[in-house]
């Protein structure tokens, strides 16, 4: 089991895990495009916003048209696959992880998609605003010695614009399954370090176990108890980048953790690096 972390060899600042796209800007080599496949399943946040043209993306085998003053997201776990054709007028893409999306202040409901729509149309006043808070991030991303606060800031706007027009915009009742998958994370998120049992959350959603990853397993691609350990981690992570002076024995408890060794050995098995290697990392 590895926890799904955006590629580092995209990254295009050096303190966080982000990459943008524009037509004249950001774009990989063939030789780098290559080695990721036409298929992807996606290991981050993945956003592309069309200001004039058209485009097109096919996630999870379904083809989606985006046109003037539209957005396409897709979340990590989903499948992406390259389309045949390629995008036309003004567009830029947006790539993060889970790690600087833990960094922000709020938390954008929208990324959990409730509503089971992946595109999202902004009147023309939100458009260019979105726009604008796209162009400044590019801006930041020219370099990858910008600040990663200024960075995260702008990005934390980027979302509130988008999850605003998500509820706005979209009335559709969540199919049935997404509001237990939502009823699921949020519980996660409210009560992580107390490492709640499978046997609980499913108690709380009035869902068998059974019935739990099944709906888990679906909207994330992998189990709950795999989701939670996955998200334990990436706490850990953010946690040693926030406060690298912190002990192993100290972030276990703090994570819920009574034994540090099997901590340890957990970190890693998900990550493939050891505790110290990232704390290594982290001071380069």
């Amino acid at each position: 089991m590895a926890i799904k972390t955006f590629p580092e060899n995209l990254s295009q600042n050096k303190g966080l895990s982000i990459r943008i796209v524009s037509p004249e800007f950001g774009h990989l080599s063939p030789e780098s495009a290559g080695q990721y496949g036409s298929a992807q399943r996606l290991p981050y946040y993945f956003f592309l916003f069309v200001l004039q043209g058209n485009s097109q993306e096919i996630i999870d085998g379904e083809l989606i048209e985006i046109g003037k003053h539209e957005l396409f997201f897709a979340l990590p776990h989903q499948v992406r696959q390259l389309p045949s054709t390629g995008h036309s007028g003004d567009y830029y893409k947006l790539g993060f992880d889970d790690e600087c999306l833990l960094r922000l202040p709020r938390k954008f409901p929208f990324l959990l998609n409730p509503l089971n729509r992946q595109k999202i149309s902004f009147l023309p006043d939100a458009a260019l605003r979105l726009w604008n808070t796209f162009k400044i991030l590019k801006e930041l991303l020219h370099t990858v010695d910008s600040n990663p606060e200024l960075i995260l800031a702008y990005l934390n706007s980027l979302l509130t614009e988008i999850n605003a027009a998500y509820f706005v915009l979209h009335k559709k009742p969540a199919p049935a399954g997404l509001d237990k998958f939502l009823g699921f994370r949020l519980f996660v998120e409210d009560n992580l370090t107390e490492q709640p049992a499978i046997t609980e959350i499913a108690e709380k959603l009035a869902l068998s176990t059974d019935g739990l990853y099944r709906i888990v397993k679906q909207h994330s691609g992998v189990s709950p108890k795999e989701f939670i350990i996955d998200r334990l981690i990436i706490e850990a992570r953010h946690r040693m980048y926030n406060e690298p002076n912190t002990s192993v024995k100290e972030l276990a408890f703090e994570l819920g953790f009574n034994d540090p060794g099997y901590f340890s050995r957990l970190f890693k098995k998900v990550t493939g690096k050891t505790i110290a290697a990232f704390y290594q990392d982290l001071s380069l």
